[in-house]
């Protein structure tokens, strides 16, 4: 569907890669980023410098700091701001935004201190909204933005919706596939972050490949778990959504949230490797919320409980691979 007038709202490096690819679809797409110095830069050198900087902006990209002649004349909003950022977002947004406005989120995450998917929040916060959709799957910004070959999902809660969503950014070599299960796509995108910590704690502690591998399968097997009580549908889980995004994450230092592991296996807090990463590791904070569900559905969550009293309770790293270990044999 081209010509649609998109804002995207949130200049981090996803939503930046997000934007030239709409961009790049022949989408008529304004990046709103919220400090003007930022975006004043990044329209003068026609590059994200602090994100992706080697990566030039298509010259159809617009670029603004002004939040209401951003919304305010397009027919889709595109929200990629971290997941702690979600809601607080939405409250200084909604004056702005219309229920006519078909509005998608790429942000992964539970909300700090509620457990909520991002789904729930928009439904608190915008009540009226109902053309709505969520995107995931396995994909780094760099290479969305490179515009090397990449799949991911949109789900929403109508067929109809759902190819509205893929038809702005399915081109090129990036495809996109439909589906009707917003929660199962959102708990996919999220938890996967945790696993990739516990991904990153074990291969630093040199554990190897086929430790990596059983962690990825029962983390999968945690996602489903956990999913079966919330509504979702276990077939999403072995999609892009799911052991896509799982395997992505679990496997390649791009994933800050895998480097967050690496580094507290070498022996960092979790501050100190916080700081040296640089940029928002939403695994952290998801393992928290995500434990909390777990003991709220009464889900037995292994993997995602220990990387929880790694990264709050001090538990050494090496202690909690070696509890996971002294667990009784089971039937898979």
């Amino acid at each position: 569907m081209a010509g649609r007038n998109i804002a995207v709202l949130g200049a981090g490096s996803w939503g930046t890669a997000l934007a030239i690819q709409a961009a790049r679809a022949g989408q008529d797409v304004c990046l709103w980023g919220l400090e003007t110095g930022q975006i004043e830069q990044m329209q003068q050198e026609r590059c994200n410098r602090f994100y992706l900087p080697d990566i030039a902006f298509p010259a159809s990209l617009r670029l603004s700091s002004d939040l209401d002649a951003s919304v305010q004349p397009a027919d889709t909003l595109l929200i990629a701001v971290p997941s702690h950022a979600f809601r607080s977002f939405l409250q200084s947004a909604k004056s702005r935004i219309h229920p006519g406005q078909h509005i998608v989120w790429a942000t992964k995450g539970l909300e700090d201190g509620s457990a909520k998917l991002m789904h729930q929040i928009l439904a608190e916060e915008l009540p009226q909204s109902t053309q709505t959709a969520v995107i995931s799957g396995p994909t780094f910004a760099r290479e969305v933005a490179q515009n090397l070959p990449t799949a991911i999902t949109a789900a929403a809660r109508t067929t109809e919706l759902a190819w509205q969503t893929a038809s702005f950014l399915h081109f090129g070599n990036f495809r996109v596939y439909t589906s009707d299960d917003i929660p199962g796509v959102e708990l996919g995108g999220s938890l996967k972050n945790v696993l990739a910590i516990a991904a990153g704690i074990a291969d630093g502690l040199g554990f190897g490949a086929n430790t990596r591998a059983a962690l990825i399968t029962r983390g999968l097997a945690e996602i489903m778990r956990l999913g079966d009580t919330m509504g979702a549908q276990r077939e999403t889980f072995m999609g892009l959504a799911g052991l896509g995004d799982l395997v992505l994450t679990c496997t390649d230092n791009q994933s800050r949230n895998r480097r967050m592991g690496l580094k507290l296996a070498s022996g960092l807090s979790v501050d100190a490797a916080r700081k040296e990463i640089g940029q928002a590791v939403e695994g952290i904070n998801t393992a928290r919320e995500a434990y909390t569900l777990g003991r709220k559905h009464q889900v037995e969550l292994p993997i995602i409980e220990q990387t929880y009293r790694v990264l709050f309770e001090n538990l050494a790293p090496k202690n909690a691979v070696h509890a996971l270990l002294a667990r009784g044999h089971k039937a898979e």
